[in-house]
């Protein structure tokens, strides 16, 4: 009985998501857009369909963009690398995968970039923390490690010590 009050609930969530989407186009702000298409990912993520939510996510980001937030454009960057990884996860396809783990390595680099741009300390650790999770997952254990580092080294009120992070942009 659990599990199909949980399918009815995710299933109303998601009929929700899709009603903002809908209304958000209606109205064509970039709050609303980014808001909506970012929960309806959140939907089909939660229900296991990451194809379906990396799309979404995809949609999202550029509505993000128009904000002006850093806080929320490298919230959904970390969003959607995470879930473009385990998108690259379910993909049968060889090249397929590839391409699309080269794609959350982009979007967790980028969310990397722009970590330092973020409202204060504790929410770029967090950050950063995501993203190398993300990367650790990828293989990318250097650049994982770095960032566990560089988050330690803020944690500790060490501020920016820590590994060239222009040579890493340049690098990577």
């Amino acid at each position: 009985m659990a599990r199909m009050d949980d399918d009815a609930f995710a299933r109303t969530a998601l009929m929700a998501a899709e009603a903002a989407v809908e209304s958000a186009r209606c109205t064509m702000r970039p709050a609303a857009m980014a808001s909506a298409l970012a929960q309806w990912a959140r939907c089909y993520r939660g229900m296991g369909h990451v194809d379906a939510a990396h799309l979404a996510f995809e949609q999202a980001l550029p509505w993000t963009r128009l904000l002006g937030s850093t806080d929320a454009t490298v919230d959904l960057l970390c969003e959607l690398a995470e879930c473009t990884a385990d998108y690259a996860d379910a993909l049968d396809d060889d090249d397929d995968r590839r391409a699309a783990r080269r794609c959350a390595r982009d979007h967790a680099r980028e969310a990397w970039m722009l970590s330092p741009r973020v409202a204060d300390a504790a929410w770029e650790i967090r950050v950063l923390l995501r993203v190398s999770e993300v990367l650790e997952r990828l293989g990318d254990r250097a650049d994982a490690l770095a960032l566990q580092t560089r988050a330690n080294a803020l944690k500790n009120g060490r501020g920016p010590a820590g590994p060239d992070w222009d040579a890493a942009a340049r690098a990577s």
